[in-house]
C-alpha cells in the first residue's frame, strides 16, 4: 500500500531493513520483559520496539547525513506495523487509522527521547516510554533506564554508517 502512495520513498524495501532488524532484535531481548518489567504483551512489545526505534532516530538526527536512514527506518517500522496488524485480522478501513496512531506514538517517543538525551532523566524517559500509565517496580524502571542509557552510549559512539547499516556493537 505504501509503495503505491509514496513510490519514491519506499521504492527499495531493503532500504533500512538491516537497521530495522537490529532494532527489532534489541526490542526482543528477554531482559526488557524479565528484569525490566516491560509487559510481555502486544502493547509492551510495541512500546519496546517504538522506544528503541525512537532512540535510533534521535541518534540519526545528530548527524547531517542521518535523515535518509531515519526515514528508511520509519518506513520499515510502518511496513512492519501494517503487516503485523493485517496478520491480526485488521482490515483496510481500520488499518490506516491504527497504523497512523502507532506512527504518532513513535513520533511522540522521538520527541520524548530528544529531551531525555539532552537533560538526562533516563528513569523518567523509561517510565513514560515503556510503561505509559502503569506502575512498574522501581527495580524495573532502574533496569530499563540503565539499559536504555547504555544503548544510547553505544549508538552515540558508533559512526553514522554503522548505525545506518544496523551494525552497532
Amino acid at each position: 500500500m505504501l509503495r503505491l502512495l509514496f513510490p519514491r520513498l519506499t521504492a527499495d524495501p531493503a532500504r533500512g531493513a538491516d537497521l530495522f532488524r537490529w532494532v527489532a532484535g534489541r526490542a526482543r531481548q528477554p531482559h526488557w520483559y524479565v528484569e525490566g518489567g516491560v509487559p510481555d504483551t502486544i502493547d509492551g512489545r510495541f512500546a519496546m520496539l517504538a522506544t528503541i526505534s525512537a532512540l535510533v532516530s534521535v541518534r540519526l538526527e545528530h548527524d547531517v547525513g542521518g535523515a535518509e536512514p531515519s526515514v528508511a527506518l520509519t518506513e520499515r517500522f510502518i511496513e512492519a506495523m501494517e503487516a503485523e496488524h493485517r496478520e491480526m485480522g485488521l482490515g483496510d478501513p481500520k488499518l490506516g487509522r491504527t497504523v497512523r496512531k502507532l506512527v504518532g506514538s513513535l513520533a511522540g517517543r522521538v520527541d520524548l527521547w530528544r529531551a531525555i538525551v539532552d537533560r538526562g532523566n533516563w528513569a523518567e524517559g523509561a517510565r513514560a516510554s515503556l510503561f505509559g500509565g502503569g506502575e512498574p517496580s522501581p527495580g524495573a524502571v532502574t533496569h530499563a533506564a540503565a539499559n536504555l542509557r547504555e544503548l544510547w552510549v553505544r549508538l552515540k559512539s558508533a559512526p553514522l554508517e554503522e548505525v545506518a547499516a544496523g551494525r552497532i556493537e
